[in-house]
């Protein structure tokens, strides 16, 4: 090896040694301001637990009574007022009422007074769809009153406006009279709701039913 070249290498060693101090130095330096860091957060945290104990030291634990807090009970359903209500509605159904009823044939018809008779012809073929059904078969007559009225209310209650009552033909009465039937056309008539009522077509109970026209 030549002169320059040793030369050369100690000059490459140099180098290599001074950077490598140099290293150690950063690294020294980055481990010493960390440690500082971490020293100044935790006297940073005692000193915040000191203020707190120093701020609560006379406080004392609250020792008020457990509170219930109670269930508020549901409120009462009015079951007398809807009886009454029941009754009033059968009540306002008297199977004494005078006719009014427009006679065709065996066919009774019913046009409350005021209504256009082309209702009346409207409803009889069938222009207004059927919305919903009460069927009295087997029911005496107190009973047929009071699904009457109750029906009625409640479609009145829904926006009804055609229904079909279905009364029997009186086949099964003690004299074979349509003794229900008459009845609740009587009854129909005494109800404010009802404009115009008709015999059934034939496909919708014939002369067993009744459709019923009711205000909008």
């Amino acid at each position: 090896m030549t002169g320059n070249a040793r030369i050369k290498n100690i000059e490459e060693a140099k180098r290599l040694l001074l950077a490598q101090k140099k290293a150690q130095a950063q690294a020294a330096e980055e481990a010493k301001a960390l440690a500082l860091k971490n020293e100044a957060e935790k006297a940073e945290a005692q000193k915040l637990e000191d203020l707190f104990k120093a701020a609560v030291k006379d406080a004392r634990p609250l020792t008020a009574a457990r509170i219930f807090h109670q269930t508020p009970k549901p409120k009462p359903i009015p079951q007398q007022f809807i009886r009454d209500e029941q009754q009033a509605l059968v009540d306002s159904l008297s199977d004494y009422f005078p006719s009014y009823e427009l006679e065709s044939g065996e066919e009774l018809l019913y046009l409350r007074e005021g209504q256009s008779p082309a209702v009346l012809s409207k409803l009889r073929r069938g222009h207004w769809v059927v919305q919903a059904n009460l069927d009295l078969h087997g029911m005496i007559s107190d009973e047929a009153r009071a699904m009457v009225a109750t029906f009625l209310a409640e479609c009145k209650k829904r926006g009804i406006r055609c229904v079909r009552i279905v009364h029997g033909k009186g086949l099964g009465s003690r004299n074979k009279e349509p003794i229900l039937k008459n009845k609740v056309r009587h009854w129909l008539m005494q109800k404010d709701e009802v404009i115009a009522y008709a015999q059934a077509r034939a496909n919708d109970g014939g002369s067993g039913a009744v459709i019923v026209l009711l205000k909008a």
